[in-house]
């Protein structure tokens, strides 16, 4: 199975420690390597670098190869143009659909954090499975249980059993639910038929493209259009000339909410996973409990709890008699704010623009 590791966006929301030129998925947000780094390392021994694919923007062609030798050259996909998950997926499929459009794939993204790696490449190995079992034209998700009634990700309802592989359950799909308010939340997670939606699945590029083709007409020209160049000495120019024009679109509205249901699965699992996008949710992601405060770098935290805060300098960040605070020291920035406010760290960075600090973006 070829895997597709997406390494793109810019990670606003983990500002100042992620920006345009340094985005979040190239730094040492946990432990010594990068969340990309990572990605790519907890699909091992599993899965091979050869079988990895990473697919980001040209500008981060120096930081992906820099950051991950092992996998081969050819199978870096640089995007000349940022237009969103839409035309990411279809060039991705695209490209691979032209050495093996009936292959199984999966699609993963390269800034989320996943304590069971063991259990994270049976899933995926199980879901490898369902694709051959089932036939080519299907695609199966994979969700994390909820662990609690988090608004802030997208939730996948699920139907009935219809198979079970080593004690893993696989279910009917219904559909796909983003961002819902608290109180659908809430009853998403007493339900019991809701998973978070990670944004992983497998497949095959045949099906993928077969739904652009059918939802998305004018970018499976343009994807045919690139297709057709690959191993040619056009590819290049045709990428840069075709790819920036397709439509800018989000990868569920373009194909996902279209979805026959009878063509797709669950797979609903514990992996331990978070998507680390912000700095609460890393919090969560790091923390034993919820009082517990989650530190890096020279701090000195006392009298306080449920707090983050990061320290990036050679400086000691004291903090005393703090709550729900996040706390983050970088060489040029020091962001203070209470959890809740997260959210409004994009509306900050925006404001920059246009400014004497919009070098700080």
């Amino acid at each position: 199975m070829k895997i597709v590791i997406f390494a793109g966006g810019v990670g606003t929301r983990l500002w100042p420690l992620s920006r345009k030129n340094t985005p979040k998925q190239f730094e040492k947000i946990v432990g010594d390597k990068s969340t990309l780094q990572l990605a790519a390392q907890r699909l091992t021994p599993t899965f091979s670098y050869d079988d990895m694919y990473i697919a980001t923007g040209d500008k981060y062609k120096t930081a992906v190869h820099s950051q991950l030798p092992q996998i081969p050259k050819e199978n870096f996909i640089f995007e000349p143009a940022i237009r969103d998950v839409g035309p990411a997926v279809g060039l991705a499929m695209a490209i691979l659909a032209k050495k093996d459009p009936g292959s199984a794939v999966a699609i993963i993204w390269s800034d989320h954090f996943v304590k069971k790696e063991t259990r994270f490449r049976e899933v995926l190995s199980f879901a490898r499975d369902i694709i051959e079992e089932k036939g080519k034209n299907t695609i199966v998700f994979i969700g994390q249980r909820a662990r609690f009634a988090n608004q802030n990700l997208g939730w996948i309802e699920f139907g009935g059993e219809v198979a079970e592989v080593k004690g893993t359950k696989v279910f009917n799909f219904k559909r796909l639910v983003y961002r819902p308010t608290l109180s659908d939340a809430e009853k998403f997670l007493e339900d019991g038929n809701y998973a978070w939606n990670p944004g992983y699945f497998v497949t095959t590029p045949a099906f993928i493209l077969s739904q652009y083709e059918k939802f998305a007409p004018q970018i499976y020209k343009g994807l045919m259009e690139i297709q057709e160049s690959i191993g040619t000495p056009e590819y290049e120019q045709t990428l840069s000339h075709v790819y920036p024009a397709l439509e800018k679109i989000s990868f569920d509205d373009a194909i996902l909410h279209h979805l026959d249901p009878k063509n797709a699965f669950v797979i609903a699992a514990d992996l331990s996973w978070s998507d680390v996008g912000a700095w609460e949710a890393l919090k969560e992601a790091l923390e034993v409990n919820s009082k517990e405060n989650v530190t890096r770098g020279k701090t000195l935290i006392t009298d306080s709890e449920d707090n983050l805060v990061f320290n990036y300098t050679d400086q000691l960040v004291v903090g005393i008699d703090l709550e729900e605070m996040i706390v983050i020291n970088t060489d040029d920035v020091l962001l203070v704010c209470n959890k809740k406010s997260v959210p409004k760290i994009k509306k900050i960075v925006e404001s920059l623009s246009g400014t004497p600090n919009e070098h700080l973006v």
